[in-house]
């Protein structure tokens, strides 16, 4: 009897720690993370913009915790790097917006895998600007679901479903489902909000992840007419006579983006409006976390609070964001004023859905989950490293370091002394218009120490060193097409047709049919050469034409350089893209 009695015990605490660990399953937050591409700190009338309408982001903020110094990148494809795994860019490889410095290394851990880990659906929507071949790939990087474009933009030279389409580019686009073409009827940031939302309806009774990354309002600037004719007779530039704070100086064109750019983030305001009504349809609001922030500082001159600066710039303008975190079942709305930065997102999820980080690699941000649940958590200072130059990053030129209220900026030479570099006290000046170099100098010289330091460590990571390679011939991915903006080669490689290009790959051992397109029909009489690691196949071209089909090419096991190159006269032309199609 003694002994029935235990066992039946011993059933009911399993049936109630099984009880207790689905209940804490049940629990864990849904994640949405907001991403929107190049809209600045000024470009909301929550920041003090009087002529941006964006009823729904201003109320979400007020909703909101707030972070009020919060920082990214210079440029895209770092800060979207840095989002995803929580380690400063140079770490994963990425180093670049293109030149084949936009692919992330398959070996790091992203938000999807590791929420994918725990069992969360994950999907994002929009811009993935992370590699766009196998093994890099959002598919292959922890998403279930994706519909995203390539490269840094639609209308990019290394979107090749939409690179041919200019002015209409956003509207109507091929886009990539799952890493397939699909065609899509309607303007982009609808697209993706819409698809996004199918995501959410399909998966509302588990935990899931949506990362609704707009490539909106990045150039071109298109956007359906009737939010142009929200703001076709605005002068952005006016309202601000009264501020003692900077204002920079807007040509004609600069107003007119602006009023596209302001145009483009309404629309965006509408479907962020269309999703938090869904999820209180849903009723899955309390028990979701949504992000909202951008990823670096404007592309044109227009409002932005003053700060100096713009995208591409390590000064505040190019790299403090707006950062927005609504969670109504948790915390509070408050505003936060500590140093937090794109790094810590990876670290604050995983403590929200309590999950472990990554313990084989150095993860540089931290979890917020401190500040966000108390006002008075001791908070301490720590470095945030800054830098923006093409290709590679170039010591001491457009590079920071920021720690507390101090930031050193070096826009000078690889020699300078630490006299040339600026030293701001951004508490005291938030505008960097005093330079106190000159009663600082101790100050400086420590803080330039530590950026030296910093940027040994970076250069010489593993994926810097060994960069990603896309590979060919993978049955995860074949055919492989190979695009302008992970192409290596010149500096600033792009849309150019006298170029030397290459691409950096890892070739599976098979035979391959290889289509060769170019921007502009070459010219008959040429010579197209084709070469790999020592290998080279020649194909004499006598008609003019646009696209070249090489079959039969049998190439071994190798990584290394893939470089096309049609030789006409005195010209190297490079390709548009290269499709390769592994046979056997």
């Amino acid at each position: 009897m003694n002994g029935n009695i235990k066992l039946i015990l011993l059933l009911f605490l399993l049936i109630c720690l099984q009880g207790s660990l689905f209940s804490q399953e049940q629990k864990r937050p849904n994640i949405i993370l907001i991403m929107t591409d190049d809209q600045g700190y000024g470009d909301l009338g929550f920041t003090g913009n009087p002529h941006v309408k964006t009823a729904v982001l201003d109320r979400f903020a007020e909703e909101s915790i707030c972070f009020d110094n919060f920082y990214v990148s210079p440029v895209c494809a770092p800060t979207r790097s840095s989002l995803m795994t929580g380690r400063f860019s140079l770490r994963t490889g990425v180093r670049d917006t293109y030149n084949g410095g936009a692919i992330m290394a398959s070996s790091e851990i992203t938000i999807a895998e590791m929420l994918k880990d725990a069992g969360y659906t994950t999907g994002i929507f929009g811009k993935w600007h992370l590699g766009d071949n196998y093994p890099s790939r959002p598919v292959d990087q922890g998403f279930d679901e994706s519909v995203y474009h390539l490269s840094g933009g639609m209308g990019q030279v290394g979107d090749i479903t939409t690179w041919f389409r200019g002015d209409s580019s956003y509207f109507d686009p091929v886009l990539w489902h799952n890493g397939t073409q699909q065609a899509y009827s309607g303007y982009c940031t609808d697209i993706f909000t819409d698809e996004a939302l199918r995501f959410i309806d399909a998966n509302k009774e588990k935990p899931f992840f949506c990362y609704l990354a707009y490539n909106a309002p990045h150039t071109p600037l298109q956007v359906p007419e009737k939010y142009y004719k929200m703001y076709q007779d605005i002068d952005p530039s006016t309202g601000f006579e009264n501020e003692d704070r900077p204002f920079p100086s807007m040509s004609e064109k600069n107003k007119e983006d602006a009023r596209k750019v302001y145009a483009m983030i309404s629309n965006i305001d509408d479907n962020l409006g269309k999703l938090l009504s869904r999820l209180d349809e849903l009723q899955l609001s309390d028990n979701t976390v949504v992000i909202f922030m951008t990823d670096n500082g404007p592309q044109q001159p227009r409002y932005i609070a003053g700060m100096r600066g713009r995208k591409g710039s390590v000064y505040r303008g190019g790299v403090r964001v707006p950062f927005f975190m609504h969670y109504p079942g948790f915390a509070e709305p408050k505003h936060i004023s500590a140093t937090t930065a794109h790094i810590d997102i990876l670290p604050t999820i995983a403590e929200m859905c309590n999950i472990p980080l990554p313990q084989d690699r150095t993860i540089d941000g931290k979890s917020l989950q401190p500040l966000i649940e108390s006002s008075n958590t001791d908070w301490p200072e720590r470095s945030l490293f800054f830098y923006w130059t093409r290709r590679y990053p170039e010591l001491y030129n457009n590079m920071a370091l920021q720690k507390g209220k101090y930031k050193l900026v070096g826009m000078t030479s690889f020699d300078a002394k630490t006299s040339d570099f600026e030293l701001f006290n951004i508490e005291a000046d938030p505008y960097e218009q005093i330079n106190i170099m000159a009663e600082n100098a101790e100050l400086a010289a420590v803080l330039k120490s530590e950026m030296d330091s910093m940027y040994r460590e970076l250069i010489a990571s593993e994926n810097i060193l060994h960069q990603p390679l896309i590979e060919i011939g993978n049955p995860n991915e074949n055919p492989v097409i190979l695009n302008r903006n992970d192409a290596d080669g010149e500096r600033g490689i792009w849309a150019q047709e006298a170029v030397f290009g290459k691409w950096n790959v890892k070739v599976n051992k098979g035979t391959y049919s290889v289509r060769i397109k170019f921007v502009q029909p070459v010219e008959a009489g040429g010579t197209l050469l084709l070469e790999n690691n020592g290998i080279v196949y020649r194909k004499e071209i006598s008609e003019n034409t646009d696209l070249i089909v090489l079959n039969d090419v049998v190439l071994p096991d190798s990584e290394g350089e893939l470089i096309p190159t049609y030789f006409l006269k005195d010209k190297k032309i490079f390709p548009f893209w290269v499709e390769m199609e592994k046979l056997d």
